[in-house]
């Protein structure tokens, strides 16, 4: 079938969900009966929702999550857990994000640390957020080489434009001057432009020891705790569960 010269405009101007659409429409005997404003509006809705999910799937592929399948819905809320459920409803909801407070999920190894965090970013990105996931160590690492060669400052922006972003894994390796330095600066550009979501094995309590000098470590617990939800994950270690549930 000849393209109609609608159609031809729409891939034109990049309308692909309103020509998707389009297409559908102008295949189905049904749509006949519509008038041109339900066309109208079947169109443009279409293309609202073509455009969201490509903006979700670019935000997602920037986040870089751990686990990137991981979903809210799909959490473990058994009291086991120890999951405050009204706040974690709260949590999921998103409003946290977006007035810029911070979330501390402690907990054993294994608990589900890091994929209850991807799962609270997921739904952020699902919420039209900006979120970026880091490894603590990985990002020592990462910035220890741009201050090398020149890139920090480029790092650093993407650190603190972000909506939420996610330093996982905090600890227990005491910090080196430099790491000090940097998380301080970051935590500080953040505060109060951005949320900022921090898993650990240890205690807020151990956090001290962790960063080291004290002055700093006053100035970077008060920027991060002050103003932020906690949860302590408990329960069996989820790793353990999965393979037992496979080897039953």
């Amino acid at each position: 079938m000849l393209n109609h010269p609608t159609l031809t405009q729409l891939d034109a101007l990049g309308f692909a969900g309103m020509a998707a659409a389009f297409k559908d429409l102008r295949d189905n005997p049904d749509a006949k009966a519509l008038d041109h404003a339900e066309w109208l509006g079947l169109l443009l809705d279409r293309e609202v929702t073509v455009r969201k999910d490509k903006r979700l799937k670019s935000r997602l592929r920037a986040a870089k999550l751990r686990f990137g399948q991981a979903c809210v819905e799909d959490i473990d809320l058994s009291p086991a857990r120890g999951i405050d459920k009204r706040l974690f409803n709260e949590l999921a909801g998103c409003a946290w994000v977006r007035e810029h407070q911070n979330l501390i999920v402690t907990g054993p190894c294994g608990t589900g640390k890091t994929w209850f965090s991807c799962a609270l970013a997921h739904k952020a990105a699902r919420s039209d957020h900006s979120v970026l996931y880091h490894r603590i160590p990985r990002l020592f690492a990462e910035l220890a080489l741009t201050h090398a060669d020149g890139r920090f400052p480029r790092l650093f922006r993407s650190l603190c434009r972000a909506d939420l972003l996610i330093l996982d894994d905090l600890g227990p390796e005491p910090m080196t001057p430099s790491q000090r330095r940097d998380i301080l600066e970051i935590i500080e550009e953040r505060y109060g432009r951005g949320a900022t979501l921090v898993t650990s094995q240890l205690p807020v309590t151990s956090w001290f020891d962790i960063v080291g000098d004290p002055t700093k470590a006053d100035a970077i617990l008060d920027r991060l705790v002050h103003n932020a939800h906690k949860i302590e994950l408990k329960g069996d270690s989820r790793r353990k569960v999965s393979k037992n549930r496979n080897n039953a």
